[in-house]
């Protein structure tokens, strides 16, 4: 078992931390297999938990959200421990809001950051100098909320308003160096990683600004879509009132040369790094994982079977097209597409 942190309360130096992914069945739970034998493969002193937090079937899901045996029986095999929660707030209609309820799966007091399962650990992960008092996310993001109508608010007006209803500083949250009414000005973050100090303080900020935002929104938000989104128009806010923002060059490994957001597979394959490709397959190739992953489509057809590196072969890496549809329409046309 992976040794348990002795409950550092944050602050830089290579304090150990937990990790947390969600895990339920299907899709999901294989991507968690697949993240936590790269973290053993690529950082095998990881001195803190892995926790997998498993949504629990309940009135909020019409289906049992848990792992399989098999998939519950490899995350085990590599220490990874498996904890329970229960849906109370999101559930099927909104499974973006596992990663805030799964939180309380981790222990208090204790330093934390979540992953999205459909990640891959490319190097030693618990070598970064994280700073815990100063929370952070992921800038592995495009424009994608608020959609600015003609005659609608703009960004500022937008941002500002959902600020002022949680009593926080709008103007210390910008990016001066980009222009007004430009998405970059304007905190926004990737909700693929997060970090923070202690996760009961971070669930509790979480929830409350997600909840309000869906129930009871700004006048300014009253034509905007907010679902898929959601997770990622509360974080900012989030991360903002406990005293962070956007990460520095000393997280730059995330997102980087330490771990990547894959997503997709036939997205990683068109324009994911090398290293990247490397990790993604090594971290497959033992038997206790191999046998399991293949049992999911996508991951046998295009890691076991060798359609990735059709995909790849399709692109140019160092010289990609500019716009991630233009990637997926290329392989739909190649009928490689799958997810």
């Amino acid at each position: 078992m992976a040794k348990k942190p002795t409950g550092a309360s944050g602050g830089k130096s290579n304090v150990p931390f937990n990790i947390l992914l969600i895990g339920q069945g299907g899709r999901i739970g294989f991507e968690a297999i697949l993240f936590v034998a790269s973290l053993r493969k690529n950082d095998p002193g990881f001195p803190g938990r892995v926790i997998i937090a498993e949504p629990q079937p309940g009135p909020l899901w019409g289906h049992d959200p848990r792992l399989s045996l098999d998939q519950r029986e490899t995350l085990e095999k590599l220490d990874a421990e498996i904890l329970p929660f229960e849906s109370q707030h999101f559930g099927e209609a909104y499974p973006n809001g596992n990663k805030i309820e799964g939180l309380a799966c981790l222990p208090e007091g204790e330093p934390f950051i979540f992953f999205d399962s459909d990640t891959v650990v490319t190097g030693r992960l618990s070598h970064i100098p994280f700073d815990f008092n100063r929370p952070s996310a992921s800038m592995n993001r495009e424009g994608t909320w608020p959609t600015i109508e003609l005659y609608g608010p703009g960004y500022s007006e937008i941002w500002k308003s959902l600020y002022d209803r949680f009593d926080l500083d709008f103007e210390s949250s910008l990016d001066t160096s980009e222009p007004d009414e430009y998405w970059g000005r304007y905190l926004y973050f990737n909700a693929g990683w997060f970090f923070g100090a202690d996760p009961k303080t971070f669930r509790d900020r979480y929830l409350d600004v997600a909840l309000t935002i869906r129930d009871d929104r700004p006048e300014a938000l009253v034509c905007q879509e907010i679902y898929p989104w959601l997770d990622q128009i509360a974080l900012p806010l989030v991360i903002h009132g406990l005293g962070g923002g956007r990460p520095g060059p000393e997280l730059a490994g995330l997102d980087g040369d330490v771990t990547c957001h894959w997503r997709i597979l036939p997205l990683a394959y068109a324009r994911e790094s090398d290293a990247t490709i490397t990790a993604l397959e090594e971290a497959a190739a033992p038997n206790k994982v191999k046998k399991v992953l293949k049992g999911h489509d996508p991951m046998l057809r295009m890691i076991y079977q060798g359609r990735g590196h059709k995909v790849r072969a399709m692109f140019d890496q160092n010289d990609l097209p500019p716009m991630e549809k233009q990637i997926r329409n290329q392989i739909k046309r190649e009928g490689f597409w799958m997810r």
